[in-house]
């Protein structure tokens, strides 16, 4: 199976070509177009309990739709927003996403559900986070172009900038500066990771878009 994306950073998407037997995991509605070669069947989000889990905590979809390839085919995986999208290989690791960001994966690759504490709720990310792990590639979304940082240390990142992140990353919640700068300053809370680690960013937020429409609705 090829795969590459395209269009990007404003508005990538996931070209790939798939060889008879070949198959890919999408998350639900991620399907932009497929030859009539390629079918699709549809189950569970990792299991019935941990979809519905997922569902409530993680703002994952219920379901995921698998595409066989029965003859040479290919398809494009979009996101329902503009931005970028990266691929990443897992062989026999672990990586953390951020609600929303998963797209698709190879076969090889497990999708459960990991614990992002107290803090990550408190900056809007949600008690959860998917985990994936195994062998494959995955790709995943972010709304506006994806840059990445390797930690060695401590590093600040706004809230709802953060996409994913290695398990050797430690998250927490703190104030950007003094509790005048911080509320007055527009900055408020931001996430505090600390290395060593490797972690990927988008340079834009949904909630910035989202107090950005609210301020010209008056």
């Amino acid at each position: 199976m090829e795969a590459e994306v395209r269009n990007r950073p404003s508005f990538a998407n996931i070209h790939v070509q798939l060889n008879p037997g070949d198959r890919i995991i999408a998350e639900a509605d991620a399907m932009a177009s497929m030859s009539s070669s390629i079918s699709m069947s549809t189950k569970f989000n990792g299991g019935a309990v941990q979809a519905v889990v997922k569902r409530v905590f993680g703002s994952e979809s219920l379901f995921v739709n698998e595409f066989t390839a029965n003859s040479p085919g290919e398809m494009v995986i979009t996101q329902p927003f503009p931005g970028d999208i990266e691929c990443i290989e897992l062989k026999g690791n672990t990586m953390f996403l951020q609600p929303g960001a998963f797209l698709a994966c190879e076969p090889g690759v497990n999708l459960g559900l990991g614990w992002a504490g107290i803090a990550s709720f408190v900056g809007k990310e949600g008690l959860f986070r998917l985990k994936v792990s195994g062998h494959g590639r995955v790709w995943f979304g972010a709304y506006g172009g994806i840059f990445i940082r390797e930690i060695d240390s401590e590093y600040v990142v706004d809230t709802g900038h953060l996409v994913a992140y290695e398990p050797t990353i430690g998250i927490r919640m703190g104030m950007a500066g003094g509790i005048f700068s911080s509320f007055f300053g527009g900055e408020g809370l931001v996430t505090r990771v600390t290395g060593p680690g490797r972690i990927y960013m988008q340079s834009r937020s949904m909630d910035g878009l989202a107090a950005w429409t609210n301020s010209h609705l008056w």
